[in-house]
């Protein structure tokens, strides 16, 4: 950076994601004419460079560079509009000038991330331990180097105490679990010594409120240098090993840049941490020995969209800002920003349904000159705009300025990148899809219904499907709230940067999502290690109709069902292949072979489960209770589902004496002391429920599991299983008063001493009851025996009903009940009830 035109090179140093910086440097750039501009970044995306000047490359965007090899171990460089890199590229673009990045190579970042993620890196030879700069790291969990989730922008500074307010690139501390102690916080030190307590506003009140000034635009610069150079001075704990390899690096490159185009024709734009070190005089050898046997892997590069929510430091990121929105507007603004935000923020609260007028902005304005003149500020910032939204707009609540927050002062705004951009594959035919399904990748989560009995919704489904299979999560499957049946999906979708890396790295299993999602799931059916895995890769095959994949997974499905013997592993599995029974009918899937595989799975459990319930401990009961639900709730749609699309159902694989026979395996379960009292409650109830078992016959077992002989505890527990899970048993008792007096006669008759341990057992059962099933219960039980016929019928004394039907309001709705089925207006009562 330079004070004037006296130093050459133009050394520009910034803040990254800085609008007063971004503005600076235009003005610099301009006055300067450079006839090169250097700029911090990775070398191998020079390239890359003149799609920033393609008309569809609108950002936020980030470079992405990944290891050819293993995808996963990648890094980015995300740009904003208003970020001094970026406006730096966009000014030598359109000038003609050239243009290149010079920081140390993203080859030798992304080859040492690898051997400190496999604990097999030295440190050394004052290597770098870590990534580089302003790049950002994946979240790992997501990614295949396995680092710590989380997006760690500047990937050394991840995890760094103190590394609040970071972005003027000096240099990095290390991942988290390597540092050697506090990284220096330029920002913070600064602004204590000016005496604000908060760095934002320090730089808030010293450079975005800032105009041109008498003093030239190369001012700022100037004293943003004699600052660092005195913090790298006086604080030299504040750097890191890391930053001596990259200034090493850029400085090789600013002497290249020099000898082609002369020391006053080149500009460089690096963060303002790193200038001091640029501006010092070394030998090129001494450089050259710091970058000497450094790792090196072959990486790609390209554009990726970016979003204003991963540039936020809450987001995870180093070098984030805490409002990008809030930064965009400033940058974007051509004057009066505070008023212009504050016309915003009463747009969006006006599209939510609040009452904002004119005279609330005027008012709001006037209050946010008045705080920043209390506070002695030189204008309004974001503190004062706050404040005065709270006061005036959102009458003192901070509901309303939560939404604000997220949606304009961080803001869900995705960048575009051209399609002539590098890509995978995988990528291009991605593109492709989303193009040919309207279906636009969005920052904001959204919530998509889907029609699957429409050929465009089925297509829309079966993508988003496959990408899941892939790990690429841009949608997650939901409940719908228009309906249950099977040719309804609802999803909510939200993309992230991230997923461009997951989709580069499933582009090793092929080059269309289609073959990549059949690949990839013959592969995880070899690996799954348990049977439920397997059955639901096969519901996974059919949802994403993938018929070459499934026989494949069939044959897996039909090993690992013949060796398994364990019935809780069994009845784990029989659901998600009954639900693929029937997601075939809708998607016109073959299923003949998994009818099969179900209809022998379904026996087995039969004949295994009666051994499989004796002699269970508490959790393993209750576990084997949902267990016996979740096959209840299957064994009725087996005997309908299955065989070919549009033909009848495969009877040899799902005869119809299926549900006969679990009938009668409840039946033996609910009589078999032996089976713990919550599996036989259970078994009573399903028994009722169906119509298996007269109301008479199912009083008589609650009568013998409540008996006196019975311990209070197993009791408790019949009682569970008979009333809770979320079965209705609230409402049975409402209307059974007989379970309920055999309830309340046990109740009433547990000693003293074994109260308090069946206490916990029906407080869990009965709190799961809604409100109004409890308040009847208790109003009942207050009420007594004598008194709960009257409650619970059509006696005289209830409120609300009578001895007989009214007819006459019967009556009243008849014309609605002919409307809704279509009767002819003549037709009597007696044949509209018929």
């Amino acid at each position: 950076m330079s004070g004037g035109r006296g130093q050459r090179p133009l050394l520009l140093g910034v803040r990254h994601h800085g609008p007063g910086s971004a503005r600076a440097v235009r003005a610099a750039l301009t006055a300067a004419r450079p006839r090169a501009v250097l700029i911090e970044g990775p070398p191998e995306a020079d390239t890359l460079l003149a799609l920033a000047a393609d008309e569809d490359m609108r950002p936020p965007v980030a470079l992405l560079a990944h290891a050819v090899d293993e995808p996963g171990r990648s890094a980015f460089w995300p740009f904003a509009a208003f970020s001094p890199e970026w406006v730096a590229l966009r000014w030598a673009l359109e000038e003609g000038v050239p243009v290149r990045f010079i920081d140390l190579p993203a080859a030798h970042t992304l080859a040492w991330q690898g051997r400190e993620d496999t604990g097999t890196g030295e440190r050394g030879g004052g290597g770098p331990s870590g990534g580089q700069g302003d790049a950002e790291q994946p979240g790992a969990g997501r990614a295949a180097a396995g680092r710590a989730d989380g997006e760690p922008g500047d990937p050394a500074e991840q995890g760094e105490p103190g590394g609040e307010h970071r972005g003027l690139g000096e240099g990095a501390g290390e991942p988290e679990g390597h540092g050697e102690g506090l990284r220096l916080d330029p920002l913070a030190v600064l602004a204590e010594a000016a005496g604000y307590e908060d760095a934002e506003r320090w730089w808030e009140d010293v450079v975005e409120h800032r105009g041109g000034g008498p003093a030239g635009p190369f001012a700022p610069f100037a004293a943003l240098e004699e600052a660092m150079g005195a913090l790298r001075e006086t604080q030299p704990d504040g750097q890191h090993e890391r930053d001596a390899v990259r200034e090493a690096a850029m400085r090789l490159q600013v002497r290249a840049a020099v000898r082609e185009f002369g020391a006053d024709g080149v500009a460089v734009v690096c963060g303002a941490w790193h200038v001091p070190a640029l501006r010092r005089r070394t030998t090129v050898s001494a450089d050259r020995a710091l970058l000497k046997g450094l790792p090196k892997v072959k990486v790609d590069t390209t554009w990726v969209p970016w979003t204003h929510r991963r540039l936020a430091r809450a987001g995870g990121y180093g070098a984030g800002i805490s409002s990008p929105g809030w930064y965009g507007h400033l940058f974007a603004a051509p004057d009066r920003p505070v008023e212009r935000w504050l016309t915003r923020v009463a747009g969006l609260l006006r599209e939510e349904g609040r009452t904002v007028s004119p005279a609330h902005v005027i008012e709001a304005v006037r209050l946010a000159d008045t705080l920043a003149a209390l506070r002695g500020r030189p204008l309004p910032g974001l503190g004062e705009a706050t404040d005065a939204v709270r006061a005036v707009l959102c009458d003192g609540s901070d509901v309303p300025l939560d939404l604000v927050r997220d949606r304009l002062e961080v803001g869900d705004v995705l960048g575009e990148v051209p399609a002539t951009a590098p890509a995978v594959p995988l990528q291009r035919d991605l593109d492709r899809l989303q193009r040919r399904l309207r279906l636009r990748p969005e920052a904001r989560e959204r919530e998509l219904e889907l029609d699957l009995r429409k050929e465009t919704d089925a297509e829309r489904g079966r993508l988003l499907h496959r990408l899941r299979l892939l790990g690429v999560e841009w949608g997650r499957p939901t409940a719908s709230r228009a309906g249950t049946g099977t040719f309804r999906e609802t999803w909510r979708l939200h993309w992230e940067p991230e997923l461009s890396v997951r989709v580069a790295e499933a582009g090793v299993w092929g080059t269309t999502v289609c073959a990549a999602a059949t690949a990839k799931a013959e592969a995880d059916a070899v690996g799954a290690q348990t049977l439920a895995e397997v059955t639901g890769l096969a519901e996974c095959c059919l949802l994403a109709e993938l018929p070459r994949a499934l026989p494949a997974v069939m044959r897996v499905l039909a090993d690992r069902a013949a060796l398994d013997t364990d019935v809780g592993h069994l009845a784990q599995a029989l659901p998600a292949l009954v639900r693929s029974l029937r997601y075939g009918d809708v998607r016109g899937t073959g299923t003949g072979a998994l009818a099969e595989v179900a209809a022998g799975l379904a026996e087995r459990i039969f004949v295994g489960l009666p051994a499989a319930c004796a002699g269970l401990d508490a959790d393993a009961a209750e576990e084997m209770r949902r267990h016996v639900d979740a096959v209840h709730g299957v064994v009725g749609l087996l005997g309908d589902a299955g065989g070919e699309p549009g033909g009848e159902p495969c009877r040899a694989a799902t005869p119809s004496g299926l549900p006969a026979r679990w009938r009668a395996v409840l039946r033996t379960l609910a009589g078999r002391d032996s089976v713990p009292g919550v599996v036989r409650g259970r078994a009573v109830r399903l028994l009722l429920d169906c119509g298996e078992l007269e109301p008479d016959e199912a009083a008589r077992l609650m009568g013998l599991a409540l008996s006196v002989g019975t311990p209070p505890a197993d009791a408790a527990l019949w009682i569970e299983g008979f009333l809770g899970g979320g079965s209705g048993g609230g409402m049975l008792l409402v209307h059974d008063e007989r379970l309920l007096a055999l309830v309340d006669e046990w109740l009433t008759g547990v000693p003293a001493e074994a109260f308090t341990d069946v206490l916990p057992l029906l407080r869990r059962t009965f709190s799961a009851y809604e409100t109004g099933v409890r308040r009847t219960l208790g109003e009942l039980v207050r009420r007594g025996p004598a008194e709960r016929g009257e409650v619970t019928g059509a006696g005289a004394a209830a409120p609300g009903f009578a001895p007989e039907p009214d007819r006459a309001r019967a009556e009243a709705v008849l014309p609605v009940v002919r409307l809704l089925l279509g009767a002819p207006e003549g037709r009597s009562s007696a044949g509209v009830r018929a």
